[in-house]
């Protein structure tokens, strides 16, 4: 049993017999004391002043006296106004750090036959073009809430949404046919999603072009001359096609769309991401448009008279949403409706959670109700996951100007400053070529990951690559370059014979105390990531472990202790601190070097 639940129990059991008020243990959270006050875990006393009609100050004084009198894991307490600091008994931290060192699986829960199950949706990329740094974004929190989520105990599948389909795919497709001449990724020598995102670049380029053209020649105004594109026209009536499935463009677009998911996978797989199942927009959206057509023959939605279907959403606060184009085109909700149903097919899901960029705000509150009037039980609880976006010094990405931020590209340059920042600081000393190989894409990814996940995912961040590989402060390569240095020291404690012996009559200092509570916290700290959906908790509690660990090896010795029980209580510190390092960085999708 953890500390926080003794605590919780035995105040529990003190409210129960001094005022006989009955209080769930779980309704009383221990917080760690402000470092201004003497003791290590406080309780707020204000839920139980009215029955025991006495001051805040008294009530805790109370309270206080009875732990010390009847729980021997309390040492001693003082009351400040209405809240109760306690002070651990010291060797009693030693079998707190026991229980936790014998549990290999500390902090995470087995996932039973009843649990929950989640779906996380992330990634989502349209296949016009390569993945970039808000995606990169995306993936990773999708991925670590995933991982987070499953440690709290739920079964989780993670999913994707390839948008392989729509007008944004014909202008790749129609730019390749004008002026591909028959390029491919081996004859370019380009990855597919690559050579497939230069052709949309190209695309928009044509247009902007034809537009200009129009609007000298014409006297036309900008949006009169978009809609006199030819080059536009030619990209409609490709859609339009390609959903009657003429065989030529759909041969085409199969080709093209391979080249691109060849180009995905490389990526996903540096990445170090990964899906359960992957849903794709062609293959979803007649499915939603099913939905609507029986949507529109119950009530739920009408038809305009140009042939187009909508919903009325006014009654909830919100507008009136095209559903069916008049041509009968889908548009996004319509595939979003439809790859709903095929998962509530292909799994019993008891909760949706879409990773989607918080501009897609409305998007999802429409989502929301619009699957929840067509029957679907999650569709009123479903979370969007919103995250705020990605900019770099220089300001925000565009991808139609193709000066978008590759994730390829990204991740190379991650590891290559990896590479030269680690030899500057001559953290790769004495290791083969291979070993730097795998160390700076280890510790480049890890800056990577890191940077991207410490940040509240509500808030738009700036990312900014060379603050992120660095060996001080809270980033991803001092982290990393902790849990190297503590299996260093376990390396060298076996070399020497030292084992882990009885360290319960050992007195810890307050360093080593401080340890073994945030140790103890660890299990708190994931369940309230997976409720708050936060793996920016794990990132900053990874953070806080490794400090105090970092002051605990600057003031004392480990190796060069002679006391046998102290020397044994360090070690069992430093490989259980290794180990939830290991495991929390685990959470967010970043390894951790053995070596640097």
């Amino acid at each position: 049993m953890s500390i926080d639940n003794i605590i919780s129990q035995g105040v529990s059991r003190a409210v129960k017999e001094l005022y006989g008020v009955d209080t769930d243990p779980r309704e009383i959270v221990p917080q760690a004391t402000r470092k201004e006050f003497e003791g290590n875990l406080t309780v707020v006393v204000f839920p139980w002043v009215k029955a025991a009609r006495k001051a805040p100050e008294a009530v805790a004084t109370e309270i206080g006296n009875w732990l010390v009198d009847n729980e021997p894991a309390v040492d001693r307490c003082n009351a400040v106004k209405g809240f109760l600091n306690i002070v651990i008994e010291p060797t009693y931290w030693n079998s707190v750090l026991e229980h936790i060192a014998a549990d290999e699986n500390f902090g995470f829960r087995e996932a039973g036959e009843d649990s929950p199950l989640v779906m996380v949706e992330y990634s989502s990329p349209n296949t016009n073009k390569p993945l970039h740094l808000g995606h990169v974004r995306n993936n990773l929190l999708g991925f670590s809430l995933a991982q987070i989520l499953k440690a709290c105990g739920n079964k989780v599948v993670k999913t994707n949404i390839v948008n392989d389909r729509g007008i944004h795919i014909c202008k790749s497709m129609l730019a390749w046919k004008k002026w591909g001449e028959g390029a491919t990724p081996e004859s370019a020598a380009k990855k597919g999603d690559h050579l497939i995102g230069d052709f949309y670049v190209l695309f928009d380029k044509k247009f902007r072009q034809e537009v200009k053209q129009l609007m000298e020649d014409k006297n036309l105004s900008e949006e009169e001359a978009k809609a006199q594109s030819s080059l536009m026209a030619e990209a409609r009536e490709m859609l339009v096609k390609w959903e009657r499935k003429d065989p030529e463009i759909r041969q085409l677009w199969q080709t093209m769309n391979r080249w691109v998911y060849d180009g995905f996978d490389q990526t996903y797989k540096r990445m170090g991401v990964d899906f359960d199942k992957i849903y794709y927009e062609s293959e979803t959206y007649l499915e939603g448009k099913e939905k609507v057509l029986e949507g529109l023959e119950k009530g739920i939605m009408y038809r305009k008279e140009d042939g187009s279907v909508w919903a009325d959403l006014t009654d909830a606060g919100l507008d009136h949403k095209l559903l069916l184009r008049s041509d009968g085109t889908s548009v996004y909700m319509t595939q979003d409706i439809g790859t709903a149903k095929l998962r509530f097919m292909d799994y019993p899901i008891d909760k949706m959670i879409y990773v989607v960029g918080n501009e897609q705000n409305y998007h999802f509150q429409v989502l929301s109700l619009l699957l929840d009037r067509l029957g679907f039980k999650w569709g009123k609880d479903l979370v969007h996951f919103s995250y705020g976006m990605v900019e770099l010094p220089n300001g925000k990405m565009k991808s139609r100007e193709g000066t978008v931020v590759d994730a390829d590209e990204l991740m190379e340059e991650m590891v290559a400053n990896a590479r030269r920042v680690s030899a500057e600081l001559g953290k790769t000393d004495g290791l083969s070529d291979a070993e730097i190989d795998e160390i700076s894409e280890t510790v480049g990814l890890g800056a990577l990951k890191y940077f991207l996940l410490k940040v509240d995912p509500r808030k738009n961040m700036l990312f900014n690559p060379e603050e992120s590989i660095d060996f001080n402060g809270n980033t991803g390569p001092f982290i990393q370059y902790t849990y190297a240095r503590i299996r260093s020291v376990l390396r060298k404690a076996a070399e020497l014979g030292y084992e882990i012996g009885n360290y319960a009559a050992v007195i810890p200092n307050e360093k080593e105390i401080a340890l073994i509570q945030t140790l103890s916290d660890f299990p708190s700290v994931v369940q309230e990531a997976g409720k708050s959906y936060s793996p920016a908790m794990i990132a900053n509690y990874a953070y806080e472990l490794v400090k105090q660990y970092n002051q605990f090896y600057h003031d004392y010795s480990i190796l060069k202790e002679e006391d046998e029980a102290v020397r044994s209580l360090r070690l069992a510190l430093c490989a259980t601190v290794s180990r939830t390092v290991r495991q929390a960085m685990g959470l967010l999708g970043i390894k951790v070097p053995e070596r640097m």
